[in-house]
């Protein structure tokens, strides 16, 4: 047991970096120059640009600089998920878009598969050998939508709390007592709750070792939704509350979150498979959704079919190609998102060949990710199994 005031992560193998303000605007810490140090043929300018691509808001700028310049090893991202349920490509293509980027910058990237959390979450309605399953399966998604795994490490939270308890408990119990209690239930955000759900203790909980995860695995930058940016900061604040206090406050890099189908929908989700495009929907079924999909003529804002295009197939493909008879203006290639969105709002690009295009790219984005499930026979025995299972909330 710590003392009154011990602090259990005071020895966290973090490089110092600035702590700025909490919250996206920046202070004035001046930023050092570019150091001239090239990593994968980068400046360092270029891999923080490279980084900060990643999100939309970084907590903060010049500390996400000074880690990238500084610190002597591979600074450490982190991401956690809980298996429950087949993937979007949410979870699958924007992740390894992300992935790919930060480990080019230099980082390794740690995986937490949160199977306990799912389980406390009652997720898989709390069976564990689902949720085993399910994360097995979210593991060969990855593999086969183009994430580069030289710097990846899939790391499963049961078997490594159990490694070290000790560490990890002590941990946990420490924020918890640091928080009170309307502090941990604004968390529950995360765990796609809110604050007024009757909630279980185990759901109260949650946020504590999610809080505790990042010291344990010694991340430097959190790289997770925008959904999860309460607790992220929880972390940043306990870094204030212990004694001595933690000089290395992880950095969070929020990514946006993916928007559903429907007309409203500021999340996809799994819980509405007509809102979600699954990363092993068949090219029919693509097409359908799409086709489906909310997306108002002249309208930007709000539109989840724009979103996809800026989002996926852009970063993926780096073009989209719109096919039309010659009489409604003829095919072509755009080069970038900003001309997409300048056509589709002038009237230009119509909504039917911006869904035609858009899942014509989305297909070709997915179907390496098909392939492997078919031919693969471990990953179709699993998709198997967790298409039969119930997805709950």
């Amino acid at each position: 047991m710590t003392s009154e005031g011990d602090t259990p992560v005071a020895a966290m193998a973090n490089v110092k970096v600035a702590d700025g303000e909490e919250n996206a605007v920046q202070n004035n810490i001046s930023a050092p120059a570019d150091s001239g140090k090239i990593v994968n043929g980068m400046t360092l300018d270029e891999r923080v640009a490279l980084a900060l691509s990643v999100g939309v808001e970084c907590v903060t700028d010049e500390g996400l600089r000074n880690l990238l310049d500084k610190k002597p090893t591979r600074p450490v991202c982190y991401d956690g998920f809980e298996p429950s349920g087949r993937m979007h490509i949410a979870q699958g293509v924007l992740k390894s878009i992300n992935v790919n980027k930060l480990t080019k910058v230099g980082c390794d990237f740690k995986f937490w598969v949160a199977d306990w959390f799912a389980q406390l979450n009652n997720k898989m309605d709390g069976d564990l050998k689902k949720i085993r399953t399910v994360g097995m399966y979210f593991v060969e998604v990855w593999k086969a939508c183009g994430m580069d795994m030289e710097h990846v490490e899939f790391l499963w939270a049961s078997e490594e709390i159990n490694k070290s308890p000790g560490e990890y408990w002590t941990l946990v119990m420490d924020i918890a007592r640091k928080n009170k209690l309307p502090r941990i239930v604004r968390c529950s955000q995360i765990m796609g709750r809110n604050e007024q759900d009757e909630l279980s203790a185990a759901q109260i909980f949650y946020p504590c070792m999610q809080c505790a995860d990042i010291f344990f695995l010694k991340a430097d930058i959190c790289q997770l939704g925008l959904d999860q940016r309460k607790v992220n900061m929880l972390a940043r604040e306990y870094c204030d509350l212990t004694k001595p206090k933690i000089k290395n406050k992880p950095i969070i890099l929020s990514h946006p979150m993916l928007p559903g189908l429907k007309q409203g929908q500021e999340k996809m989700s799994k819980s509405d498979p007509e809102s979600a495009i699954f990363m092993e929907d068949t090219e029919q079924e693509v097409r359908k959704k799409i086709k489906k999909a909310y997306c108002p003529e002249k309208t930007i804002e709000g539109n989840p079919c724009l979103e996809y295009t800026k989002q996926l197939v852009f970063p993926k493909l780096g073009k989209l190609e719109v096919k039309r008879k010659e009489e409604d203006g003829g095919d072509i290639t755009y080069e970038s998102f900003e001309t997409v969105a300048k056509d589709f709002e002038s009237g230009a690009l119509h909504p039917g060949d911006l869904k035609t295009a858009l899942a014509e790219g989305l297909n070709q984005i997915l179907q390496p990710v098909r392939d492997h499930f078919v031919h693969n026979a471990e990953a179709k025995s699993l998709l198997d199994k967790v298409k039969k299972y119930r997805t709950t909330r």
